[in-house]
């Protein structure tokens, strides 16, 4: 007999080996989007990328799942032509930047010239690149889901980047990110992410904002008023109605339309974040069968 922890690695192991096939059996994610029209142009920049060598990706990763230490980096870039401890220690205490600075040099990515740090690629224009990165990993990684990001297409209608789609068992997550805080989204952030959704009808879309701060006080009602703007319009008929579409709480920091669109942040955990939005999502609440 088998005890409770062999038989749950042996559960995780079918698991992983159950979606291999699957992922295997479905199309991928460019024939998905060849079916709906969508031809992939150029995907996955690399210019403003501040990633560093192969060897150092897996440390890097798991450091970046640290809310403190991405805004760090965020001030990083923001001094990338020369900076000191005290130029990037907002966010944490001097101990636990100066080991995040070591990282870097270890890394490769900063070098010291005299009294400052300095980033060796640059320029590097915002940490946005990096984060979508890190937001395709994560999916990689934790959910074994097939993903692209900085995905831009040849379209009349729509144009822009989608910061990155995934194929999830077979249909399209779309997901926007947002490294600015929400006192710097505005009313046409709101519009483009609908927009891009009218457009590719991905069966979920997640609006995602790394921060910690609450999204009831802005982000929220900027939806809610372009969903009145947008009443009677194509967005609303893809849920099967015209009018009545209201944004509901999950839990704390996390919001659900219809079951369908998702707007989410970083409290707590990105991972378990997302767990809970596709749980959510695959368990059906509020979804409207179409």
């Amino acid at each position: 007999m088998i005890d409770d922890a062999e038989e749950i690695v042996l559960l995780k192991e079918e698991i992983k080996r159950l979606r291999k096939t699957l992922r295997e059996l479905t199309p991928p994610i460019k024939t998905l989007l060849r079916r709906r029209g969508f031809k992939v142009y150029k995907m996955e920049p690399e210019d403003d990328l501040l990633i560093p060598e192969a060897r150092f990706i897996d440390d890097y990763y798991r450091l970046l799942h640290k809310y403190s230490f991405r805004l760090f980096l965020r001030d990083v870039i923001k001094h990338q032509e020369g900076f000191t401890l005290r130029d990037v220690t907002r966010y944490s205490t001097a101990e636990v930047t100066e080991d995040y600075i070591g990282f870097l040099l270890d890394y490769g990515l900063i070098e010291k010239i005299d009294d400052k740090y300095h980033l060796i690629k640059r320029p590097i224009k915002s940490f946005g690149p990096t984060l979508e990165w890190f937001m395709a990993e994560t999916l990689k990684r934790e959910f074994e889901i097939d993903t692209i990001w900085g995905v831009r297409f040849k379209r009349p209608v729509v144009g822009g980047d989608y910061d990155l789609i995934s194929k999830v068992n077979g249909s399209i997550l779309y997901m926007e990110i947002k490294s600015s805080p929400p006192k710097q989204i505005y009313d046409n952030e709101i519009t483009a992410f609908f927009d891009r959704i009218t457009d590719l009808r991905p069966e979920i879309a997640i609006f995602f904002m790394d921060t910690e701060l609450r999204m009831k006080d802005k982000i929220v009602p900027m939806f809610e008023d372009e969903l009145k703007r947008r009443s009677k319009s194509s967005i609303l008929i893809i849920f099967g109605q015209t009018e009545g579409i209201e944004i509901e709480r999950i839990e704390k920091e996390l919001f659900q339309i219809k079951g369908r669109i998702f707007i989410i942040n970083a409290k707590d955990s990105i991972i378990n974040n997302i767990e809970k939005v596709l749980s959510y999502y695959f368990k059906g609440y509020g979804r409207v069968n179409n």
